[in-house]
């Protein structure tokens, strides 16, 4: 629902977030106007998922589908060029979305409705009756004289391609990727991607009734693993009292969650916990059968003259996507909003082309962890669920008022050497708030 008030932010910092920033619908399609279709770069695909010329996939940036596919390259430019197109599913002519299967292999796009045809590059390569229809000395119909075939091609999106994650932008002036992600977050992208090939294992799609903005804090917080997640504080994979850093770009939009895993067992940390099982055991073990990799040790970006051996790292590429190492499950994981009170949820868990038979055991067996269904993943879905809920109660009326609390840390905007911190999900709204002119 919309407000019936005129919008304020009270504060002069971002330790309060307002209930109608996450309910408001005017707010919403603000966001969509500035942010997904703005000047922002939004995540769209794996490369391995097209692997061959013709290839495409379907995907989101907001709420306007889009066509990542595989084209074909000029010689002279294979190396700058990947190959890689994103254009919009909405035909030139009457607005149709004309491709309807979630992937698959083409060699143009025709839409049902009038045939127009597509080139894999989304240029219009012809329609029927564009001279008109022959009979006799006279011809019928046909488009003017001035139609163009080169005016008329489909709305094409700026790509760029980082270590096989594909992102698109509505917007050609955006900035460099790079340059978007920034220096603090690239090494940690470097870490997981650098120099690999990577293979997809498989995928999870949820629901959730929630506005997309909380999925990004749920993962910009390292507050609530060691508190809601059973998994985590029971069996050491995420527990206040590890070793941990909270970076961020210098905008605050991006984020690094890097932590080192605890073994299993109590502590002070855990007492009082109620999601701390003292007695828990797993009927299979193999779940946290984890092998160290070589790639997770890496110079500390803070201090090259040292190394750092993270199991975890959760990365946060605002507007919409997280990307997960957890010990030896990775996964990308996409956020398609549908509304101000819902999002769609894509996980796309992947693997490098030269693991072993067993690696990759050992990955998928890990990915049970998380998705709709996962042992860890499944709780998160839930209380943004509750969030939403929580917000929409207060806001029934079409009043301004309630708002959450982001004050662990403090009230400043800082990156950090522990995880007992909001910091980082203050740094998301000192940006948003700037972007969304507030």
């Amino acid at each position: 629902m919309s407000t019936t008030q005129p919008i304020h932010w009270k504060r002069q910092d971002t330790s309060r977030i307002p209930f109608w920033a996450y309910t408001d619908r005017a707010m919403y399609q603000r966001e969509l106007d500035r942010i997904f279709y703005g000047a922002h770069w939004c995540y769209v695909g794996l490369a391995a998922e097209i692997p061959k010329l013709g290839d495409y996939k379907l995907s989101w940036v907001g709420e306007r589908q889009v066509i990542m596919v595989r084209d074909h390259v000029h010689p002279s430019q294979r190396e700058t060029d990947p190959g890689i197109r994103v254009i919009e599913n909405r035909c030139a002519h009457r607005g149709a979305r004309f491709c309807q299967q979630p992937h698959g292999n083409r060699r143009s796009f025709v839409c049902p409705y009038h045939q127009w045809a597509y080139k894999l590059n989304g240029d219009l390569g012809g329609l029927p009756f564009k001279e008109g229809v022959t009979e006799g000395d006279t011809v019928h119909g046909g488009m003017p004289p001035d139609f163009d075939l080169k005016a008329h091609g489909l709305t094409k999106l700026r790509v760029e391609v980082l270590h096989g994650m594909v992102f698109a932008s509505f917007d050609h002036q955006v900035e460099p990727l790079r340059d978007y992600l920034g220096p603090r977050v690239m090494p940690w992208l470097d870490r997981i991607f650098q120099g690999r090939e990577l293979t997809v294992l498989g995928y999870n799609r949820q629901r959730i009734p929630g506005n997309w903005k909380l999925m990004m804090e749920n993962i910009k917080d390292p507050y609530h693993p060691g508190l809601l997640h059973t998994w985590f504080v029971t069996f050491g994979l995420w527990r206040a009292d590890q070793k941990s850093r909270m970076v961020m770009d210098a905008q605050g939009r991006h984020a690094v969650m890097i932590s080192r895993r605890n073994e299993g067992g109590g502590g002070a940390v855990t007492q009082g916990v109620s999601s701390y099982k003292a007695n828990m055991t797993l009927h299979d073990d193999r779940l946290l059968d984890v092998v160290p990799e070589p790639w997770w040790t890496i110079p500390d970006p803070s201090d090259p003259r040292t190394t750092i051996t993270p199991t975890v790292t959760m990365i946060t590429l605002f507007p919409s996507l997280i990307v997960q190492q957890q010990v030896n499950s990775l996964s990308t994981r996409h956020i398609v909003p549908r509304g101000e009170g819902v999002f769609d949820f894509v996980w796309t868990h992947f693997g490098f082309t030269d693991d072993t038979p067993e690696m990759t055991r050992r990955r998928l067996r890990q990915a049970n962890l998380f998705g709709p269904a996962g042992f860890v993943s499944a709780d998160d879905g839930e209380v943004i669920e509750f969030s939403q809920d929580g917000f929409t109660q207060w806001n029934s009326d079409g009043r301004q008022q309630g708002e959450t609390l982001c004050e662990l840390g403090g009230r400043e905007v800082e990156m950090t050497e522990h995880m007992v911190t909001e910091t980082l999900i203050r740094g998301m709204y000192a940006y948003w708030r700037k972007v969304m002119d507030l």
